[in-house]
């Protein structure tokens, strides 16, 4: 499994809630639970929004780096959700925040 078999749930007939669903039982080692289903699509349209530093609540017993919120580009990275997002906002704003993180202008 893994980034192919991603991509594919994008092209069968699921819904985003089943792609994603899918995704992070089947495609992450321990599997990610399904409280987290919401949250990534969430952060999914806000990355497709270009709002990437936007903090997401987390679901109860949920914590990002202890705290109860994480940013969108976090949850993205981190649950490997590249494949959902519209490719010229993963070129552009990814381009953004790692120029900020570097320094480049």
């Amino acid at each position: 499994m893994g980034s192919v078999y991603a991509q594919g749930l994008t092209e069968v007939g699921l819904s985003l809630e089943e792609q994603i669903l899918v995704h992070l039982t089947s495609n992450h080692y321990p599997p990610v639970p399904k409280i987290m289903v919401p949250v990534c699509i969430e952060a999914i349209d806000k990355a497709n929004e270009g709002e990437w530093d936007e903090v997401i609540k987390m679901p109860e017993g949920v914590s990002y780096k202890g705290e109860d919120e994480a940013p969108v580009h976090a949850i993205v990275e981190q649950h490997h959700l590249e494949f959902w997002i519209i490719e010229s906002e993963l070129e552009n704003d990814m381009d953004s925040v790692f120029s900020d993180v570097s320094g480049d202008e």
